[in-house]
């Protein structure tokens, strides 16, 4: 520990023998130093937050949520420190003064955006931050110019969110109807091809869709006919079996003998005919069966009675469900044939074939693609009518860009602090450093551990009354120095501290 505090007396006296060396280094980096510092521009910084509000209840109701404003809004956002919208703040404010080039705009447009912030703390709160630290103005011109930067991003954000979307939907709109322009003309174009088509091959392509599409059409109705026909046997067989358990005739008291009771059966026969009945008619069916019973009846012999109306009932229900599975058959039959028509010409001509279904394929997606650029274009129509006429954003700028009262860089008097304690410490490193360069000694150990000598004693330096007045008048001039450098860094601080008052 002693030899620390040694070493420590050594250097300070090596410093104060060369105290001249050590204040003429600190007044020289102190002096470049502060000129260095001076040269730094301040830099002010302007804020203001904005408040977006997304609340709109008719908008939810035809699908314009709030996600889709908060999306929106994240975007533009997003996009406010664009090349473009930088560009927009440079002409508008005092930086578009001295740009004459794109390439001088390149330049400013870049150097703004690492002075230019926007953030949002909350959803719908947004902070926007402007610095100005431009070194050919002053500090009131930066200050000012700062706030301006911010007021004009405020005026952007502001011209992006409600005036930009609806520009944007009205190109969105045009976009669209220039698109259902060009796909009505090539639905137009696919539509008179297949009518040239169809005309050209009405023999080999009748009706409407492609060969195997009537093919699938006619097998899907063959199954139901084939169902219906099961149905319709199985009806007819009931009725069969009805039929079977009731008697033709019944015995009435009161009643006329067969022969009567034919007569007046044939008597009815002939005014159904009268009337303009057809023998295919079911009643007239019904009527010559209930005849040819009693005339059978009648042939025989057989006991008096009267037709069973019942029996003649069922015989109706049995002749109808008898033609409708007669017509079951017949339109089977058809589609049968139909089938093997449809079949041959696939088979005969695939290429017209193959050709019909391209043609109608084609215009099936046409068509579907039209129908849906249509209900799209209809519901962003009403949906720029909606934003339009509502807004659905209330914007409120909460704090206007502030003034700026105090510079926010460079922190000018720490560094000229910073420049004075390094100069001083640079001095004494200088004064120290060139004693060690000197062969003379300071103390009579440093003689005796250098010489491996012992040393006997050592002669203090005598003064005379001149000498001791002239180191006095010494002392003082380095004193004043010292003092004269002190005040220097005081009065630069007091320079800084009017400075920033006239900006306040």
């Amino acid at each position: 520990m002693n030899a620390i505090f040694g070493q420590l007396r050594v250097a300070a006296y090596s410093a104060w023998q060369r105290r001249w060396l050590a204040l003429g280094v600190a007044w020289a980096i102190c002096m470049l130093g502060w000129l260095a510092v001076a040269f730094f521009p301040n830099s002010y910084e302007s804020r203001a937050r904005i408040f977006v509000q997304l609340d709109d209840v008719l908008a939810e109701q035809i699908g314009i949520g709030a996600n889709d404003r908060r999306r929106d809004i994240q975007r533009v956002r997003q996009t406010l420190t664009s090349a473009i919208n930088l560009e927009k703040v440079i002409r508008s404010t005092r930086l578009g003064d001295d740009v004459t080039s794109p390439r001088e705009m390149e330049l400013k447009v870049a150097e703004l955006a690492k002075h230019v912030t926007v953030s949002s703390d909350q959803d719908n709160l947004f902070e926007i931050s402007a610095t100005s630290g431009e070194s050919g103005y002053s500090d009131v011109a930066n200050a000012r110019l700062a706030q301006d930067i911010a007021q004009k991003m405020i005026d952007i954000f502001r011209e992006e969110n409600l005036s930009g979307g609806r520009g944007e939907m009205t190109d969105t709109l045009a976009f669209m109807d220039q698109q259902l322009e060009q796909r009505k003309r090539e639905l137009e174009a696919a539509e008179q091809k297949r009518m040239v088509f169809e005309a050209q091959n009405a023999d080999m392509i009748p009706g409407a869709g492609s060969l195997n599409q009537r093919i699938e059409a006619a097998r899907a109705e063959m199954r139901g006919i084939d169902a219906d026909l099961g149905a319709a046997q199985s009806a007819l067989a009931a009725i069969e079996g009805q039929l079977a358990g009731t008697p033709a005739t019944i015995v009435v008291a009161g009643t006329g003998s067969p022969r009567e009771v034919l007569a007046q059966a044939q008597a009815q026969l002939s005014q159904m005919k009268a009337r303009g009945l057809t023998d295919s008619h079911p009643d007239v069916i019904a009527q010559r069966a209930q005849v040819a019973a009693l005339s059978r009846q009648v042939a025989v012999g057989g006991a008096g009675g009267t037709p069973n109306p019942a029996y003649s009932s069922l015989l109706s229900i049995k002749a109808e469900r008898q033609a409708n599975l007669q017509g079951l058959y017949s339109r089977k039959a058809s589609l049968q044939a139909e089938m093997a028509s449809l079949s041959g010409k696939a088979v005969g001509e695939p290429q017209v074939a193959a050709e019909s279904a391209r043609i109608g394929r084609d215009y099936d997606v046409l068509k579907a693609q039209y129908d849906k650029l249509l209900q799209d274009r209809e519901e962003l129509r009403l949906r720029g009518q909606v934003e339009t006429e509502t807004s659905a954003v209330k914007f409120q700028v909460v704090d206007p860009p502030t003034t700026p009262r105090a510079p926010v860089a460079p922190n000018r008097p720490l560094l000229l602090a910073l420049v004075l304690f390094l100069g001083i410490g640079s001095g004494v490193g200088a004064a120290v450093a060139a004693t060690q360069l000197n062969s003379s000694f300071a103390t009579t150990a440093a003689l005796e551990e250098a010489t491996g000598l012992p040393v006997l004693g050592a002669v203090s330096q005598t003064l005379t009354d001149a000498q001791r007045l002239l180191r006095s008048r010494q002392k003082r001039w380095f004193f004043g120095g010292s003092g004269a450098l002190a005040g220097v860094f005081i009065l630069l601080i007091a320079v800084e501290v009017a400075q920033r008052a006239m900006v306040a």
